[in-house]
C-alpha cells in the first residue's frame, strides 16, 4: 500500500507542474470548502482562456484559406481575352523560370514543386520548425504521461478490488469466530451439566480467545475501509488527470498533423531537412538572380495585372504561376486550400465544443461559491470570455 501511495504521489506532483493542478470534482463535501470551488473555477477559466487563443489563431488562418480560395474563383470567372493575357505573362514567367534552373546542378535535392511550396512559406518555416519539433517533444511526453496515468488508474483499481473482497472474507471470518465460540461454549455446557466438571478456567479462555478474535478481524475490517477510501480517491484522481491530458494530447496531435499536412512533411527532421535543401537551393539561384531582368519585369507585370482584379495576395501567384496555366495545377491548389478549410474547421468545432462544455463546468461551480465578493468577479471573467469565444 505505501508503494502505491509512494508512486502516485511523485508523479502527482510532476504532472502539476507542468499543467497546474488537476481540476477535482465538485461534491457535496467539496462546495463547502469556497477555496476549493474557486481555485477549480479559476482553472477552468484558464483553459477556457487557452482554447480561446488556440480559436483566434483558427479563425485567423481559417479567413487567410478563403481569401486564396476566392482568388481562385475570381481567377476562374475572368473574361476570355483576361485570362489570354495573364496566361501569355504566365507562361513568359515559366519560360523565363525554366531558362534560369537550367543553371542549377542537375543533382538537384528539391524538385521545383518542393521549391516553390518551401519559397511561398519562407517567412513562417524557420519558427514552424521550432514549433513542430517542440510540439513532437509535447506529444510524446503527454502519451507517456497517459499510459502512466492508465497504468495507475488500473493499480488502484486492482487494489480497490482486492479490498473490497478481503473485507467479505474477514466478515465472514467474524461469523466462523462467532459459530466456533457457540460450539465450543455447547461443548462446555455440557461438560459442565451432564459431567459435572469444572469449566470455569475453560469459559474464562473462551472469552478471552472470542473477544480477542473479534477485536483484532473487526480492526482490520476497519484499516481495509480506511485504505478503500484511499484507493478509490486516488483512482478518481487519476482519471480526472488522464482525462485533462487526453484533451492535451488530442490538440497537440491535431496541430502537428495540421502542420505537418501544410508543409508536406512526416515530421520536423524532415521538415528540417527540406528547409536545409530549400537554403542550398536559394544560394545556387542567387548566382544567377541578379541577371534575370527579365524575369523580374515579368513577374512585376503578372503582380500588377493580377492586382486589378482586387486579389488577397497576389504575389502569391508568382510561386504558383503554373496554375495560371495549367488547369490541373489550379485544382491541386484548390483541393489543398480546400483540405486545410476543413481541419481547421474540424480543430474549430472540437474546442468549440470543449469551451461549452468548460463554460458550464465553471457555471455550476461558481454557483456553490459563497463569497460573495468572490462570485461576482467569476461570473463577469465567464461572461467576458463567453461573448468572446461565441464571436466565430
Amino acid at each position: 500500500m505505501g508503494l502505491f501511495r509512494g508512486r502516485w504521489k511523485k508523479k502527482e506532483q510532476q504532472l502539476n507542474e507542468r499543467f497546474g493542478a488537476a481540476g477535482v470534482a465538485i461534491t457535496g463535501k467539496d462546495a463547502k470548502n469556497a477555496n476549493k470551488i474557486e481555485q477549480y473555477v479559476v482553472e477552468r477559466l484558464e483553459q477556457i482562456i487557452e482554447l480561446a487563443r488556440e480559436v483566434e489563431e483558427e479563425k485567423s488562418e481559417y479567413k487567410k484559406i478563403n481569401s486564396y480560395l476566392n482568388d481562385i474563383q475570381i481567377l476562374e470567372n475572368l473574361s476570355e481575352e483576361e485570362k489570354k493575357k495573364v496566361t501569355e505573362t504566365a507562361v513568359n514567367v515559366v519560360q523565363l523560370n525554366t531558362a534560369r534552373n537550367d543553371f542549377l546542378n542537375s543533382t538537384r535535392k528539391l524538385t521545383d514543386v518542393q521549391f516553390a511550396q518551401l519559397e511561398s512559406q519562407k517567412d513562417d518555416i524557420p519558427a514552424a520548425i521550432k514549433r513542430l519539433a517542440a510540439n513532437e517533444v509535447y506529444r510524446d511526453t503527454l502519451k507517456k504521461d497517459m499510459n502512466y496515468l492508465e497504468r495507475e488508474k488500473a493499480e488502484w483499481t486492482l487494489h480497490r478490488e482486492y479490498l473490497g473482497s478481503h473485507k467479505r472474507n474477514l466478515k465472514n471470518l467474524v461469523y466462523v469466530c462467532f459459530g466456533l465460540a457457540a460450539t465450543v461454549a455447547v461443548t462446555l455446557l455440557l461438560l459442565q451439566f451432564v459431567f459435572r466438571m469444572d469449566t470455569y478456567n475453560a469459559w474464562i479462555v473462551l472469552m478471552i480467545v472470542t473477544v480477542a478474535a473479534v477485536c483484532c478481524v473487526l480492526f482490520k475490517v476497519q484499516n481495509d475501509d480506511s485504505d478503500f477510501i484511499v484507493a478509490e480517491k486516488n483512482m478518481n484522481r487519476a482519471i480526472l488527470l488522464q482525462n485533462k491530458v487526453k484533451i492535451k494530447y488530442v490538440n497537440i496531435a491535431n496541430a502537428i498533423d495540421y502542420a505537418c499536412e501544410k508543409y508536406h512533411a512526416r515530421n520536423a527532421k524532415e521538415l528540417n531537412q527540406l528547409w536545409e535543401y530549400y537554403l542550398e537551393a536559394v544560394k545556387e539561384r542567387e548566382k544567377y538572380q541578379r541577371t534575370s531582368e527579365d524575369l523580374e519585369y515579368f513577374n512585376g507585370r503578372l503582380v500588377r495585372m493580377l492586382a486589378q482584379f482586387k486579389l488577397y495576395d497576389p504575389q502569391i501567384w508568382i510561386s504558383q504561376v503554373m496554375a495560371l496555366i495549367e488547369p490541373k495545377e489550379m485544382v491541386e491548389i484548390k483541393h489543398d486550400l480546400v483540405t486545410r478549410r476543413q481541419k481547421l474547421r474540424d480543430r474549430l468545432k472540437f474546442n468549440l465544443v470543449n469551451i461549452r462544455q468548460m463554460e458550464r463546468e465553471a457555471e455550476q461551480a461558481i454557483a456553490k461559491v459563497t463569497d460573495t465578493r468572490m462570485k461576482p468577479q467569476l461570473q463577469e471573467i465567464l461572461q467576458s470570455i463567453h461573448r468572446l469565444s461565441k464571436i466565430i
